[in-house]
């Protein structure tokens, strides 16, 4: 028997999925503009300290990616719990990740706080840029702890169907920061001038107010966030078991993809920090159009997995399918969006000249290369991240990654950029396709097969294989 087709015209899909989207959405642009502000700013005082932060602030990433790793294992079993309403397992969950993500921050905030200058020098040697970035790294260091709280908890709230307060807690830090940005890189409103330190002030500042609020709000709420402390720890030798099964896989995912990119990083900023000035550049902007996509992403995998978990298979495959389509064709709108207002967006960075020639026309081919191929890129996340991952297949996920980026674009880079030579923006190009192509045709293929499917509650477990024999699915 042969899958009816998705439903377009359902109402209870498109409101339950803009409440969900628009808030995440929002939140995510937020801080996407919380780093734009700080790159546009200190911009402003050349290429050397844009480079620096740029290289500075990769360390505070691939934190945020390890924590993503952590906090996707958990997400998985928030919303599959969460359909079903079982909140003392959701309590024990977040206190396994919190508790793994609390040891990781710490752990960055030594390497950075200790030895910021071998920190910057793995990225580049210019000593001038080894120097601001450590200075940066000296203070925003102290940041990491209160940034991955304020991730993790977000992510618990959004689970389950609290997504303002996360948004309004980005709203608060986010205005923060562009305030005390402002005050201490130039020297206004009666700070003195710290250039890049000050942004790092701002960053740190800002992240442990953003704490604050959201503990405190929590509490006056009673959100479910909060519950005796007892029951966050109240995880035995199977919880964990079981947890690291699922989320080992996701987390070896993450890290992996992240030091991949770490590695590409390298590869660029070894070519002159002219070129990752650039990459810096558009990664401010990159990361502003994909607020919406991470919102598409965030209420597909709440969606399908609150679905999954309480053995509504019948729609959570329907809600897949739908997001499946939805995310690419809105990726590919907002490229277009990107290459038409290109020449204004660039235009912020080089008020006064203050950037390079090199820098600028660097920034000008790859921002349009990168938005020509956002609908293909945005096909493997929206089904690794946010379909794969929903439905309990954390696994396929790492062997797609890894592979198509560790032995396809990382040696493709490497060759493109110090064997053959080519120019910046052909290698730069060359690192999107060799890693993706492959990768979205694994992708639909896997999706399409329905393996992905693999609850972990029991009502979802007893509704699959009745799904599976009611449509002939092996």
């Amino acid at each position: 028997m042969a899958l009816p087709k998705p439903r377009w015209r359902d109402p209870v899909f498109w409101s339950t999925a803009l409440r969900l989207t628009l808030p995440v959405a929002v939140q995510n642009l937020l801080v996407s503009s919380f780093a734009l502000v700080d790159t546009l700013m200190v911009g402003q005082l050349g290429d050397v300290p844009l480079s620096a932060i740029g290289m500075a602030t990769q360390w505070a990433w691939f934190l945020n990616i390890c924590q993503f790793g952590f906090c996707s294992g958990a997400t998985l079993f928030y919303a599959q719990y969460w359909g079903v309403k079982d909140v003392k397992g959701i309590h024990r969950v977040f206190g396994i990740a919190m508790s793994l993500v609390t040891v990781l921050s710490l752990a960055f905030t030594a390497v950075c706080v200790g030895a910021p200058e071998w920190a910057m020098s793995l990225f580049n040697r210019t000593p001038q840029v080894v120097a601001q970035g450590a200075a940066y790294l000296r203070i925003a260091g102290w940041s990491y702890l209160a940034q991955m709280a304020v991730s993790m908890i977000g992510a618990l709230l959004r689970s389950t169907g609290r997504v303002k307060l996360p948004m309004v807690t980005a709203c608060l830090t986010t205005a923060l920061n562009v305030i005390l940005d402002y005050a201490m890189i130039f020297g206004k409103l009666g700070f003195p001038a710290l250039g890049i330190a000050g942004a790092a002030w701002a960053t740190t500042i800002s992240a442990w107010v953003g704490l604050v609020f959201l503990a405190v709000v929590s509490a006056v709420q009673k959100n479910i966030l909060i519950g005796p402390l007892r029951e966050f720890f109240a995880f035995d030798r199977q919880m964990l078991a079981e947890y690291f099964q699922k989320a080992n896989p996701v987390v070896v995912n993450e890290v992996a993809w992240g030091l991949g990119t770490v590695v590409l990083n390298l590869i660029y900023s070894n070519l002159g920090y002219e070129y990752y000035a650039a990459v810096t550049i558009v990664r401010t902007f990159e990361n502003l159009a994909f607020a919406l996509l991470i919102g598409l992403c965030s209420a597909c995998a709440i969606m399908v997995g609150n679905s999954v978990g309480a053995g509504d298979i019948d729609q959570g495959v329907e809600q897949s399918r739908r997001f499946a389509v939805m995310e690419p064709l809105a990726a590919g709108g907002l490229g277009l969006v990107l290459i038409a207002a290109r020449k204004p967006l660039l235009h912020l960075f080089n008020t006064g000249g203050a950037l390079s020639e090199l820098t600028y026309v660097s920034a000008v081919y790859i921002l349009v290369i990168y938005s020509i191929h956002m609908l293909i890129r945005n096909i493997p996340y929206i089904t690794i991240v946010g379909i794969y991952r929903a439905g309990g297949d954390t696994f396929t996920g790492v062997k797609y990654d890894m592979g198509c980026l560790w032995f396809l674009s990382i040696p493709v880079t490497f060759l493109a950029a110090y064997v053959v030579k080519l120019p910046f923006p052909v290698v730069y190009a060359l690192m999107l396709v060799s890693e993706d192509y492959l990768k979205t045709w694994l992708c639909i293929r896997h999706f399409r097969s329905w393996k992905w499917l693999m609850p972990v509650t029991r009502e979802g477990r007893a509704a699959l294989a009745a799904w599976k024999e009611k449509y002939e699915i092996e």
